[in-house]
């Protein structure tokens, strides 16, 4: 796993806020979740993105995983967020939620130029980043209640 300084949560703004989900589907009774590999960053990550001036946190969810996967979602449950300073030195506060599809068929676009459907422990070995570790395992959590 590559690092990434994650910060603790504190009273200032984030100078950066994005969103987006963690996509699952259940293939002969086992959970599958969406990764995507960024090639700008070469990363493996969930699909998320900053939001638009006058978005809301899950208008930008929906629309970031929309351009990032071709998938039309639903959000289901909030997951926890994540906060770190990103590849600039910006504080960033990243929301989540789970996302079922809806619709569509994922499409190699300029932000991410492959996506698989993965195992969550094939997940967790998989994601660049520890802190989208901790958002898979609170998504796994939501199943073992």
């Amino acid at each position: 796993m590559s690092p990434r300084k994650t910060i603790s949560p504190d009273d200032r703004a984030p100078q950066v806020r994005a969103a987006g989900g963690v996509l699952w589907r259940s293939v002969d009774g086992e959970l599958h979740v969406a990764v995507v590999h960024r090639p700008l960053y070469g990363d493996w990550t969930f699909p998320k993105g900053k939001l638009d001036p006058g978005e809301t946190d899950e208008q930008a969810a929906r629309r970031e995983v929309l351009e990032e996967t071709s998938f039309v979602c639903d959000l289901e449950e909030e997951l926890p967020s994540v906060h770190y300073l990103d590849h600039k030195g910006r504080t960033k506060l990243v929301r989540y939620w789970k996302m079922i599809v809806r619709s569509g068929e994922f499409a190699v676009n300029d932000e991410v130029d492959e996506l698989v459907w993965v195992s969550l422990t094939d997940a967790a070995a998989l994601l660049t980043y520890g802190h989208d570790v901790d958002v898979l395992d609170a998504f796994g959590n939501l199943f073992d209640r």
